[in-house]
């Protein structure tokens, strides 16, 4: 059995009891990174082996998980935080094992993008995830006049070092809309910003952007 385990995006205590039980009971726990998780595990008091299982690694490392699936080894795939297979390597291997009829079940729990949606006050009943814009300017530029005429509430990931790039373009070819900027979701330091666009510009070029964020627009009137 392969186990899509949702993890933490923050604060530890945010785990299903089934989580814990599938991270005792499997033979391995694949991690997006094994040092995050391993605070995890100790804290819970797992003892369940850990492999690496990341981007640049996710083929090699994939042929290598399905062989121990198909002897009939238990393994649960967990991401950095919250929901493995959103915006992280997970999906290769989820699709391998479908391809290869290894029997597949999630575990439920967190994850950055619903959660920071529940706390914006944006429209929820349709909403478009584009996870990272392009880290390219021209690319990123042209994702969001593309998403211009978007009607839907609109969420993005974006990184600490990339996050006034990303604000600038928004402000520029969206209009300065007002944006709902996210940080540290569920952390001591948790942070929910409603501003424009071009005030979040200022704000962050003040203060420096710690953290991954999710940032929330609407463009409708």
């Amino acid at each position: 059995m392969f186990y899509i385990v949702s993890t933490p995006i923050g604060n530890l205590k945010d785990i299903t009891i089934r989580a814990l039980e599938v991270l005792k009971e499997v033979d391995l726990i694949a991690a997006e990174d094994t040092r995050q998780t391993r605070k995890l595990t100790q804290h819970y008091g797992i003892n369940t082996p850990l492999t690496s299982y990341f981007e640049h690694n996710k083929v090699k490392k994939g042929d290598f998980l399905l062989s121990l699936l198909k002897q009939g080894q238990k393994i649960a795939l967990v991401s950095d935080a919250g929901t493995p297979g959103i915006s992280d390597p997970g999906y290769h291997i989820i699709n391998l094992a479908i391809q290869n009829n290894i029997p597949i079940t999630a575990i439920p729990g967190p994850t950055a993008l619903i959660t920071a949606l529940s706390l914006s006050g944006m429209p929820t009943h349709k909403f478009i995830f584009e996870g990272f814009l392009s880290p390219k300017q021209a690319a990123r530029r042209k994702r969001l006049q593309e998403l211009s005429g978007e009607q839907r509430t609109i969420i993005l990931y974006e990184s600490p070092h990339r996050i006034k790039k990303c604000l600038h373009d928004i402000s520029e070819i969206l209009n300065d809309p007002l944006v709902v900027c996210a940080r540290e979701l569920t952390k001591k330091f948790e942070e929910i910003k409603r501003e424009k666009a071009s005030a979040l510009i200022e704000h962050f070029s003040k203060t420096l952007p710690r953290g991954e964020f999710v940032l929330i627009l609407n463009l409708c009137p």
